[in-house]
Formats: C-alpha cells, sequence, structure tokens
C-alpha cells in the first residue's frame, strides 16, 4: 500500500529527502507521496523512512493504492532495475 500525507502536515520537509524514490514533494498546501513511486521503502529498509521522520504523524497508508508486499517489491525492480533488494 502507498502512503499518503494527511492535512495535518506542517510542510516541515522533514519527509522530502528521507524518500529512497524521490515520491515526495512539496505541494501547494502540504507536502504529497506520489503512488506510483512509493515502495513503502520496500527494497531499501524495513520501515518507512518518512513515517519515522515525520513530527506530525501525518503520513498513514493511502487506502486508494493497496498493495502488498510482493506488488511493492516488483514496483521496486521497475524503479531501480539496476538494484538489488537490501531489506525484506
Amino acid at each position: 500500500m502507498a502512503l499518503k500525507i494527511t492535512d495535518d502536515c506542517s510542510s516541515c520537509a522533514a519527509c522530502e529527502p528521507e524518500c529512497p524514490n524521490t515520491a515526495i514533494s512539496e505541494g501547494e498546501d502540504h507536502y504529497h507521496i506520489n503512488p506510483d513511486l512509493c515502495t513503502e521503502c520496500v527494497g531499501f529498509f524495513a520501515d518507512p523512512q518518512c513515517v519515522s521522520a515525520c513530527p506530525t504523524e501525518s503520513i498513514v497508508p493511502d487506502p486508494d493504492h493497496v498493495e502488498n508486499k510482493d506488488a511493492l517489491l516488483a514496483k521496486f525492480k521497475q524503479i531501480h532495475p539496476d538494484k538489488e533488494p537490501v531489506a525484506a
């Protein structure tokens, strides 16, 4: 499942540099996560790094983009075809 950033986002930008897929960008009102690029850090880390970095706890699962771990790993391989996953 991809993640999303809620309206509670304070636009502090703490999450943006933590994303290994560059899925996070600044929006008009707050930061946003591109669901086509979000792998919840599968392939890089055991846990989503943006969630850990967010001081407002405004990064949550996106019910509109439900994906299991296998789908997230497949997305990782599509985005990074020359990389081997380092964390399962």
